[in-house]
């Protein structure tokens, strides 16, 4: 299969927060996102090790290149990386399947997925209900927006404190501010709309109240998401 940008195809450059983290919004990405939507039908969703809470299935190679090819002047300008350089380091078709009482404590908050600025979290929403998008974060005891090695043993203090604070308490995925965390951007999942940020800024799906948490792609809160280095 082959792809191609779509013709509307726009981007944005946000930076977020009192901590100006880089924020880049591309809407209108592929020409027919519907298509990748049928591709991820025919794939094979399971399990996966991560904290992600739902199951998982490979992007195939030939999407991949495409998604860094079209996004990569984009990223190198954004985030000051090599264009020649930048490639996936995992990149999964995901669907949000973990009902909220299965969720665990990490799985409720905030997260990071890397402790290295230089390494970078693609997120590629590939449905069309209102079923939710991606916000972003500031601990509120730490202040703290993102989280590298020098915050590491602050950050992990305070998520310990916090555990233990809330221990007993019914489940649920985060939407907006509460106690610990303060929503400092949302992004709402449009169909065909791609994010890139640094992995090492707190952020959390928006899983919108309602979902059915559907398996089938043509259902369900369909996304691509992948690490880039």
């Amino acid at each position: 299969m082959s792809f191609s940008r779509h013709p509307d195809f726009r981007v944005q450059r946000l930076m977020i927060g009192r901590e100006t983290q880089p924020l880049l919004v591309a809407d209108n990405v592929v020409a027919d996102p519907d298509a990748l939507v049928q591709m991820a039908t025919g794939k094979l969703f399971g399990d996966n090790a991560s904290y992600f809470p739902g199951v998982r299935a490979k992007v195939p190679l030939t999407l991949q290149r495409f998604l860094l090819d079209s996004l990569s002047s984009e990223i190198s300008q954004m985030f000051g990386l090599n264009p020649g350089a930048i490639r996936f380091t995992a990149c999964h078709f995901s669907l949000v399947t973990t009902q909220p009482k299965n969720l665990s404590y990490l799985q409720r908050i905030p997260h990071i997925d890397s402790m290295y600025g230089n390494e970078l979290a693609l997120m590629f929403y590939l449905f069309k209900a209102p079923l939710g998008g991606t916000a972003f974060y500031r601990q509120r005891s730490t202040g703290f927006e993102y989280v590298d090695l020098s915050r590491k043993a602050d950050y992990w203090r305070c998520v310990q404190e916090e555990q233990a604070a809330v221990e007993g308490t019914q489940p649920a995925y985060i939407l907006g501010d509460t106690e610990f965390y303060e929503q400092i951007e949302k992004q709402e999942g449009v169909f065909n709309r791609l994010l890139v940020y640094r992995r090492t800024s707190l952020h959390s799906g928006s899983i919108a109240p309602g979902i059915d948490f559907s398996t089938d792609p043509r259902r369900g809160r369909l996304s691509i998401n992948g690490f880039i280095a």
